[in-house]
């Protein structure tokens, strides 16, 4: 295999690898878009969707063969099993706003922020006791498939992971930007107080705001599992703080950007993982984060705004 054909492989892992990053990042770019709170809680909702996954496996008598369960075709499968744990995952993100989040909505300051990494403890060890510090596999639903291109090859689980992912953000990007639910998501974000006199209901806009966030870090969850086989309590950490970096870099509050980010930061992954040795990829990627807080703190994407009273 040539250098070339190396780099083509490692622009292929990036790519998909980056929508994983991107689905996460679009958590955290809904939730500050609306209330202007980074939610660390979503790492650990990312990491619990994992778990649910495997929960939703087990119960339909998962045998690991690719045909499907209980008869299901495969895409059968594949729709039922994200269906409920993105569902389960936006549930658990509406319980950490209606719980922790609602009663300091009008507290000023940092408080609220780190309230969610108060909850995001809490998660990670809900799970390590109730499954256990062990890391554990994950069923292999998707068929091992290949395609070469030249050398490289290009798998079935990474043509899924970014077409999926690529559609989930457009679907996003339409309800934003088309529907009434968008509209009223739009208008909270720029003034509160005046939306709430036109009639909006503030209360249920930021529900679905973190249902939505919450739902798609549950999908990023299932193709985490999927695509690296295993799954255990301390995932959403490193994981979260690539795809923060992402929504930070594209420009948080910005869904184009979150996307774009993720996949910069996944070829990043893949490519300083192939041309330098692993362990700098890191230092690489969180370099990025603080150059971009520092010298653009808008993103490559965002806008600068006016801070709300």
């Amino acid at each position: 295999m040539t250098f070339a054909d190396v780099l083509i492989q490692q622009v292929v892992n990036g790519l998909a690898l980056g929508m994983m990053y991107a689905l996460l990042a679009l958590g955290f770019t809904m939730v500050y878009g609306i209330i202007e709170l980074i939610n660390f809680a979503h790492f650990s909702v990312f990491m619990a969707g994992t778990f649910m996954g495997l929960v939703v496996l087990r119960l339909l008598g998962f045998t690991g063969e690719s045909r499907g369960i209980y008869g299901l075709p495969l895409v059968g499968t594949l729709l039922f099993v994200f269906g409920a744990v993105m569902i389960g995952t936006g549930l658990l993100g509406v319980a950490v706003e209606r719980i922790c989040l609602r009663p300091m909505r009008g507290v000023s300051g940092t408080a609220p922020m780190i309230t969610t990494i108060g909850v995001a403890f809490i998660i990670i060890n809900v799970v390590q006791l109730s499954w256990g510090p062990q890391t554990k596999p994950f069923p292999r639903i998707v068929p091992d498939r290949r395609w070469a291109i030249g050398h490289a090859e290009v798998s079935l689980s990474q043509i899924l992971l970014f077409v999926c992912g690529l559609i989930l953000m457009l679907a996003l990007n339409y309800l934003v930007k088309r529907t009434a639910l968008g509209k009223a998501m739009r208008a909270t974000a720029q003034d509160m107080d005046a939306a709430k006199m036109m009639g909006v209901d503030i209360d249920r806009v930021i529900v679905l705001t973190f249902f939505l966030g919450s739902a798609l870090a549950g999908a990023g969850s299932l193709f985490f599992g999927l695509y690296y086989g295993f799954t255990s309590f301390y995932i959403g950490y490193q994981t979260g703080l690539r795809a923060f970096t992402s929504a930070v870099l594209g420009g948080i509050g910005n869904i184009p950007g979150a996307v774009v980010g993720g996949l910069i930061i996944g070829l990043i992954q893949a490519l300083g993982g192939q041309l330098l040795e692993v362990k700098w990829t890191d230092v690489i990627i969180f370099s990025i984060l603080i150059t971009v807080m520092v010298f653009r703190p808008t993103g490559l994407f965002g806008i600068l705004t006016p801070q709300k009273a």
